[in-house]
């Protein structure tokens, strides 16, 4: 089992510290979703004039990078250009650093009908991944945002180039929101499934419409099920913890979550 974490979860720590930690924690590689409050880090100096030297740390720490997390929002055809230029960056930072995925947001289609938003984004999707593709990349479009559902993913992914585009399992939310069973999302998804994101969560007595972060293992959402599933259906990619603790300060420090993710992960794999 091959586990990862998004800096996300550990967003007052530089990056020497990122190395550190996650060596210290049993990690075997790191997903970078921004350092010290900068989201897009090939504008940091670690990953622009200095990213060979970056490279060798997190070499010599027995680490590798297991994706790079973008901002893009594929759906936004105002920001095709902008989405474009960022992908390029992490496309060059993917190629120095022997790091397969570009992770992208299908982001949010306000008003558009469904039918219309899918034929846009695959659109975009010609041109993204196909810049992703060159560099030998993959992007990964995370079950997210308005394409949480397996219906709505597998609706774009029959329709691109699945050497440039693959689907990134967030194994909480089409669970947590939109109600779908592992098994299902396999079903759907399964043949595109390059990489997942792992957390954990429980509904709030008062108010099931609600739910709150907790600790891995501590929640309701069927992990232990879906490492099953995964391990029958013969995956072999990251299993990358992603602690919201940039977007959600008041759930436990990285120090406490970070290493017991890497426990409870273990203790799966035994």
């Amino acid at each position: 089992m091959k586990l990862s974490f998004t800096t996300l979860g550990c967003p007052e720590w530089e990056l020497g510290l990122i190395i550190r930690r996650a060596a210290e924690y049993g990690f075997d590689a790191i997903d970078f979703r921004g350092i010290s409050g900068e989201m897009n880090i090939y504008k940091l100096p670690a990953f622009a004039e200095q990213a060979r030297t970056t490279k060798d740390e997190i070499r010599d720490a027995g680490l590798r990078v297991s994706c790079f997390s973008s901002s893009v929002h594929a759906f936004s055809s105002e920001k095709l250009e902008q989405n474009k230029a960022e992908i390029e960056a992490y496309a060059k930072l993917c190629t120095l650093f022997d790091t397969p995925y570009i992770r992208v947001f299908g982001g949010g289609i306000g008003s558009t009908p469904r039918e219309e938003a899918v034929a846009q984004i695959v659109r975009n999707f010609e041109e993204l991944g196909a810049i992703a593709k060159a560099h030998g990349v993959k992007l990964l479009l995370e079950t997210h945002d308005d394409w949480t559902t397996c219906a709505d993913v597998s609706a774009v992914m029959r329709q691109v180039d699945p050497e440039a585009v693959g689907v990134l399992w967030d194994l909480h939310h089409p669970y947590r929101k939109a109600g779908e069973q592992p098994d299902a999302t396999w079903a759907a998804l399964g043949e595109w499934i390059a990489y997942t994101h792992v957390k954990d969560s429980i509904v709030r007595p008062d108010d099931s419409e609600k739910f709150d972060y907790c600790l891995t293992g501590e929640g309701d959402i069927p992990l232990v099920a879906m490492h099953q599933l995964l391990r029958d259906k013969g995956y072999e990619g990251y299993y990358t913890f992603e602690w919201e603790k940039k977007w959600h300060p008041t759930i436990p420090d990285p120090e406490v979550a970070f290493p017991h993710y890497v426990d409870f992960m273990r203790k799966l794999e035994r």
